[in-house]
């Protein structure tokens, strides 16, 4: 009996996100940091940001988790910089998964996730890390 092959539920710029994550990494001179939790999956979502001027210049991501938490990572840190602040804090879940050409129901806590460690970042700026 041959194995059952199943396609992943994932559009091709999710397994090239996947494949090759876009800004992984610490960021040193970073004056925006904040690491959020999962409390349900325990996935983990480190974000590092240098916002100068009202703009984020540059973003890093760590990642710990499923898939979708890394690729989610990737995408958030790709579509913020050179974004100003002001936008960056409007940014959904939703425009995450459409970034990466959707995400199955069951996944979009790693969109919920980005977001949420996004906001913190935004909201610690300044803090130490």
């Amino acid at each position: 009996m041959q194995p059952i092959i199943r396609a992943l539920p994932y559009s091709e710029l999710f397994k090239d996100h996947l494949a090759n994550p876009r800004n992984a990494g610490e960021l040193s001179g970073a004056n925006a940091v904040a690491e959020e939790t999962n409390p349900v999956c325990g996935d983990r979502l480190r974000l590092s940001l240098r916002i100068h001027d009202g703009r984020v210049v540059s973003a890093r991501f760590l990642a710990y988790g499923c898939p979708p938490t890394i690729v989610c990572g990737s995408v958030l840190t790709g579509m913020i910089e050179g974004m100003e602040v002001e936008d960056a804090m409007k940014l959904t879940r939703k425009e995450i998964a459409d970034a990466l050409g959707g995400l199955p129901s069951r996944k979009h806590h790693a969109g919920a996730l980005a977001i949420e460690t996004l906001q913190a970042a935004i909201a610690n700026r300044g803090a130490k890390p």
